[in-house]
């Protein structure tokens, strides 16, 4: 175990430029990880570790037991324990918890032990297997934003749930006033211009659940990330989004390009099976996975391992850092986590 501030150039996110706006979420929230022990126990000392290391890394917040991390394959009171942890660990950011189902009253209890557990926002996909019709989409969302009263985002990614929420189903839970957000993970950035575009009067941000699609989701009026590759750059993926944000596009296309290496070795395989790899060479929990998923594939960890080494000496093609206040951040501790 070990609880690492990493000094990488591109400083803390306040040292990052950004034109703020009064979007109910904006800017980078890592879909937290789940580590486990070698007993296959949630390793709470190791989450806490990660959730600080994340909040000193200038994110926006942070998303624990969404698909990243494997609340299909935990227990209720183990998802609510994660909660607690993670909301114990950090100090001022928000902490967006996964509470989605395809069984709307499963959704809403896991809501409501969520909002107990010190929750301050929740993330819920929609229902999979099911293939719920339009008003079904509705009626789920519906109940649940009207018993708990915390900003919630819409999650929509059809590869795993089976079918997409249709537009129009999106723009109608943009009224509710608990319904603040959607992830977007379709990967169709006509369907995602789509729902930007209809709830431009809303109180709704539109966030990129897909990191290889960050930028060009935020390049149409999306204002932020649930992103897996923040888990493993967080200074780096809010610097990006910062530039984006704050029209400096140069800098963001560069960025992005920097990151792009890392975020395709992290889909090689499903996730988070790479992701946890990553943060297992990075020192920060081991690589375990929760049965049916497995281990990372042999052949494909020491790739991982050459690409995250080329990201300590500043990353594949790494443009010319700007200066940072060498106060701003702490040594790194290193570690292999081998």
């Amino acid at each position: 175990m070990t609880d690492t501030t990493t000094t990488t150039p591109y400083g803390t996110q306040d040292a990052i430029d950004r034109n703020r706006t009064d979007e109910p979420f904006e800017g980078v929230y890592p879909a937290m990880t789940t580590p486990f022990t070698a007993d296959d126990e949630v390793d709470h000392e190791q989450l806490a570790d990660n959730a600080r290391y994340l909040e000193r890394a200038g994110v926006d917040g942070v998303v624990p037991v969404g698909s990243t991390g494997e609340s299909a394959t935990m227990s209720h009171d183990e998802h609510v324990d994660v909660i607690e942890t993670v909301r114990d660990a950090v100090e001022d950011v928000p902490v967006i918890a996964g509470t989605g189902s395809n069984n709307t009253a499963e959704a809403l209890s896991l809501s409501e032990r969520a909002a107990d557990a010190g929750a301050d926002g929740l993330l819920l996909i929609s229902p999979y297997y099911n293939k719920p019709e339009p008003q079904g989409f509705l009626e789920h969302y519906r109940t649940i934003a009207d018993a708990v009263d915390l900003p919630q985002i819409v999650y929509n990614v059809p590869s795993r749930t089976g079918q997409s929420i249709p537009v129009d189903v999106t723009v109608e839970l943009a009224d509710h006033p608990n319904i603040q957000g959607y992830k977007a993970a379709s990967g169709d950035l006509n369907l995602i211009s789509e729902v930007i575009e209809r709830t431009s009067e809303a109180e709704f941000s539109v966030l990129s659940g897909d990191d290889g699609l960050t930028l060009p989701v935020l390049s149409i009026g999306g204002t932020g990330t649930i992103s897996v590759v923040a888990n493993v750059e967080p200074e780096r993926s809010c610097a990006m989004v910062g530039a984006a944000l704050s029209g400096d596009y140069d800098r963001a296309r560069t960025l992005h390009h920097e990151l792009s290496p890392l975020v395709r070795e992290l889909f090689a395989e499903t996730n988070p099976i790479p992701v946890k790899e990553a943060m297992h060479i990075r020192g920060r929990g081991g690589p375990a996975v929760r049965s049916p998923l497995s281990r990372l594939f042999e052949g494909r960890r020491e790739s991982l391992r050459a690409l995250l080494a080329e990201y300590e000496n500043d990353g594949p093609g790494a443009i010319e850092s700007e200066a940072v206040d060498p106060e701003a951040v702490e040594p790194a501790t290193t570690g292999d986590g081998e």
